[in-house]
């Protein structure tokens, strides 16, 4: 089945100010994904300008549309949504498009595959509705978000810390400290807070991090941070809700 996009397919971004913050979304359940469709549609700052049935549709209709966010599931015939997520975080013609995962699926592999491939959310399809509008709204503002439950399944037992990348060995001690507490998931004003650093110097150094450790945004500085064994696992905060900001 081919994608389906607005009327005035293939016109790439929208350029404003006030602008709606234009969306994919790809499902392959058909009731779903009209749901979903209808639930973001009826947000007067969102608009769902494409919808696609599997991952080499949603790239297809990626290419076209050049949304701000992606709502994507995992597991959809053909091409999955990881791998079409990381196509899509590898195109520089995509560099603003930021993917939320929502799946019925809480598997490590799937929480840690989606943000490897440059996820900047993840969520579980039993979240409220209000949660996933929402979300949308979060990662398109450069925020990243993980549930809570994800979180705490893959950083606190899930997969097993590797060993220390030598991107870390380049950092300063500063700059180690603000990772190891963005991994226990401390906020951008407790980090100022923990360290006694000014706004703008905790920006400088996140900014330094993500450029340093080739990372998307924050939620793949946890990962990086856990994997190098930078934090143990029982030093990871998580949320008991639906949802966990992570960059504060």
């Amino acid at each position: 089945m081919r994608p389906t996009a607005n009327p005035a397919a293939c016109s790439g971004a929208i350029t404003g100010p006030s602008r709606p913050l234009r969306v994919v979304v790809a499902e392959d359940q058909a009731l779903l994904l009209a749901s979903l469709c209808a639930l973001l549609d009826a947000e007067p700052d969102l608009r769902v300008v494409g919808r696609a049935r599997d991952g080499a549709g949603l790239l297809e209709l990626c290419s076209c549309e050049r949304p701000d966010v992606v709502v994507t599931d995992i597991r959809m015939p053909g091409m999955d949504g990881i791998e079409a997520t990381r196509l899509i975080c590898q195109d520089d013609h995509l560099a603003a498009t930021r993917v939320l995962v929502l799946t019925m699926f809480e598997h490590d592999e799937y929480v840690l595959g989606s943000l490897r491939a440059g996820a900047s959310g993840f969520l579980l399809k039993d979240a409220e509705p209000q949660v996933v509008v929402d979300a949308v709204r979060t990662v398109a503002s450069g925020t990243a978000l993980l549930s809570g439950r994800a979180l705490a399944r893959v950083l606190g037992h899930g997969c097993p810390a590797a060993a220390r990348p030598e991107a870390l060995d380049g950092l300063t001690p500063r700059q180690l400290e603000v990772l190891g507490w963005i991994a226990r998931g401390l906020s951008n004003t407790q980090i100022e807070e923990e360290l006694g650093i000014s706004r703008a110097t905790c920006r400088t150094h996140i900014t330094a991090l993500l450029a340093r450790l080739g990372a998307r945004d924050r939620a793949q500085l946890v990962i990086a941070a856990y994997e190098s064994g930078l934090v143990r696992p029982g030093e990871i905060r998580s949320a008991g809700g639906g949802g966990r900001d992570l960059t504060g």
